[in-house]
């Protein structure tokens, strides 16, 4: 089982729309794929039409009152499934931080499920918490959009210094960009900057009204509009991440 966490410490960079796209396309080619929506916000789980079945079901994963499995919910979408999110996954700070090893505590909810999934991706809310660190630890890659302003790769570098200064593992981290506006002169200097750098995959997410309109179907961006040019940079996206990350 290869696991995934979508994350950036800013917000508004794209991060749930690649978390379902990439999802999606992961389980249209048969691998059986699952999504863990860790963000309180649960957009993950309105663009798959999720709720949580159970009051607190987010705190009851963490806490232990609950299975994972239990919590797992079928989309409309062959090999696909979802963990929706609610409120109390706000309270995910303070319910890891009186825990003991709580570094170790999503690696050990997710070996529960181990042998049931292909893939997994988990949709982290933006920051850095006792949260974001037991993400770290617990998944194989940390993919990371950012937009390329300059406020978007602050961030990225501040995310970098945070695994550098923590000794954390920054192989981890694979990054593309997302919300890429061709009018814009800085978007082509600042992606011309990085792709010399290897954390970068070549390929990129447009700023398309394609990919905003998800939310009105809410649904995948391939089942309403597959042939795109937005839909196929989350096809050149997906192949570059199957590549270096689970082949």
């Amino acid at each position: 089982m290869v696991t995934i966490a979508l994350y950036n410490l800013k917000g508004g960079v794209g991060k749930t729309a690649a978390t379902i796209n990439l999802a999606y396309l992961s389980a249209k080619q048969g691998y059986k794929t699952l999504i863990w929506d860790l963000d309180p916000q649960g957009s993950s789980s309105f663009y798959l039409g999720a709720i949580a079945s159970v009051k607190n079901e987010a705190k009851k994963i963490l806490t232990g009152d609950m299975d994972l499995a239990t919590a797992i919910q079928p989309s409309a979408y062959e090999n696909l499934d979802i963990i929706p999110a609610d409120l109390s996954a706000r309270h995910a700070d303070i319910l890891l931080n009186d825990m003991k090893q709580s570094k170790k505590k999503i690696s050990s909810i997710l070996s529960t499920i181990k042998n049931e999934y292909d893939i997994v991706f988990l949709d982290c809310p933006p920051g850095i918490s006792v949260l974001h660190d037991a993400v770290f630890a617990g998944v194989d890659w940390i993919l990371m959009p950012n937009i390329p302003t300059t406020l978007s790769i602050r961030s990225f570098e501040s995310v970098l210094n945070y695994f550098k200064e923590n000794e954390l593992d920054s192989s981890k981290l694979k990054c593309f960009f997302s919300m890429v506006d061709h009018r814009k002169n800085l978007h082509h200097e600042v992606i011309n900057e990085f792709y010399k750098d290897k954390l970068f995959f070549k390929s990129y997410i447009p700023y398309l009204s394609d990919v905003e309109k998800m939310g009105v179907h809410e649904s995948p961006l391939e089942t309403f509009a597959a042939s795109s040019f937005a839909a196929q940079c989350y096809k050149d996206l997906w192949k570059e991440i199957k590549q270096r990350c689970i082949n």
